[in-house]
């Protein structure tokens, strides 16, 4: 049996990204994979268009990690994205960015990304082991051993990149919180994040596919506003989704109220002067034509006129204060109930993870048990859409394999 200097489970982002990065003239990788292949996961990222990155300024990427964008500023700033595009284009990939900044391959292809990660893998060298599910690992002589169907792996460095528990069909089950466990490290309580909402008694969802670019929307918890947002949303048969209501997922729990606004930029006091100057200047105008004017779809118009118990043909000049009322509130603040957000099976990560306080931000290694050290998503890390889970991933899993190399000088 080979003896390694380093074992990385999982070949992810974050894994492959550590394997290469550690590997060094005379030093030996293992990398283990449950599936019979790599990357699974990342076959799916951007619908198989692999949105990456970002283009952003590195030093705004932070803020896209809801309160623990601190923790991976040293791992951002070591590899950011200016290096992970250029990493690709040195391979013969090159990139193209979206009007909204997020960066693919120019091909469009996710299976490109991999594969050029799987090549780099094979010309460094790195013993790539698929279908070779870790089964347990201990501590207990000093060094780590990996077990496996096929082996034990005696190993005097482990980088755990398994992933977290999102998307378990790609193989994302959770085993790298058990696995840290087992060693003592402390791990929170895990919940999807990005994923869509479901809404009891959904009203739109005849309305389904409907989509929204920049539109307001806030969180209620026991009557207290929580979160202001404005992104884009979409109507589905369940509730919501879009980019803006996945982002806002992570703080979202069953039994919250998001209130929609379709008023666009009008705040509720705004629309209801605005729609009283119009009602006067055109009293003898249909209502629904009347609120045409505004940013709402036709068929929208029609149902939230209905959901106000307001005649479709009614004139503005029979349009009563109470059913102004109503209509107002419901276009500015219409309320929906969280039934909850979507399961495992539909979110793009996982909220929750290794407990950060006890991981080192500047060398991911653990401070419990020494040359442990963590990658990507198995971190209580959630970033928003548009390429930033996947830098982090790619980001720690460099300074994971920089800091290792480092150790390996100084010894």
């Amino acid at each position: 049996m080979k003896q390694y200097d380093v074992a990385v489970i999982g070949a992810g982002p974050a894994g492959l990204s550590c394997a290469i990065h550690a590997a060094v003239p005379g030093r030996r990788i293992l990398l283990l994979e449950k599936n019979s292949a790599p990357g699974n996961k990342l076959l799916l990222a951007g619908s198989g268009q692999c949105n990456f990155t970002h283009a952003g300024d590195i030093h705004d990427f932070p803020a896209h990690y809801g309160d623990h964008g601190k923790f991976l500023k040293p791992a951002l700033f070591s590899f950011p994205n200016q290096a992970l595009t250029a990493f690709f284009a040195t391979r013969g990939l090159g990139t193209e960015t979206d009007a909204n900044g997020k960066i693919f391959p120019e091909t469009r292809k996710s299976a490109d990304v991999l594969a050029a990660l799987v090549k780099e893998c094979g010309q460094r060298g790195i013993d790539l082991h698929c279908a070779e599910p870790v089964t347990g690992v201990s501590h207990a002589t000093g060094e780590f051993e990996i077990t496996t169907p096929k082996a034990t792996y005696p190993c005097p460095v482990l980088v755990i990149t398994t992933g977290g528990a999102s998307y378990p069909g790609t193989g994302s089950t959770g085993d790298g919180y058990r696995f840290s466990a087992a060693l003592g490290q402390p791990v929170t309580d895990i919940a999807p994040a990005l994923t869509p909402l479901r809404i009891g008694s959904f009203p739109f969802a005849a309305l389904s596919g409907m989509s929204f670019e920049h539109l307001h929307f806030s969180v209620w918890r026991a009557g207290k506003k929580i979160a202001d947002r404005t992104g884009d949303v979409l109507f589905t048969h369940l509730g919501l989704s879009g980019p803006g209501i996945l982002d806002a997922s992570r703080d979202i729990r069953a039994g919250d109220e998001v209130r929609l606004s379709f008023a666009g930029n009008l705040g509720r006091g705004e629309f209801a002067a605005d729609l009283a100057k119009r009602i006067e200047e055109n009293r003898a105008w249909q209502l629904s034509t009347l609120l045409a004017a505004y940013p709402i779809p036709e068929r929208l118009n029609r149902k939230l006129l209905a959901l106000s118990a307001i005649p479709a043909d009614i004139r503005c000049s029979h349009f009563s204060a109470a059913q102004r009322s109503k209509l107002i509130a419901n276009v500015t603040e219409f309320p929906l109930i969280v039934t909850a957000p979507g399961d495992f099976s539909v979110a793009m990560v996982t909220r929750g993870g290794i407990a950060l306080e006890h991981v080192n931000q500047k060398t991911m290694e653990s401070k419990i048990v020494p040359d442990l050290y963590f990658a990507g998503e198995v971190l209580d890390i959630d970033g928003d859409t548009g390429g930033y889970n996947i830098q982090a991933a790619f980001s720690t899993g460099f300074l994971a394999a920089a800091s290792i190399r480092k150790r390996w000088e100084c010894r």
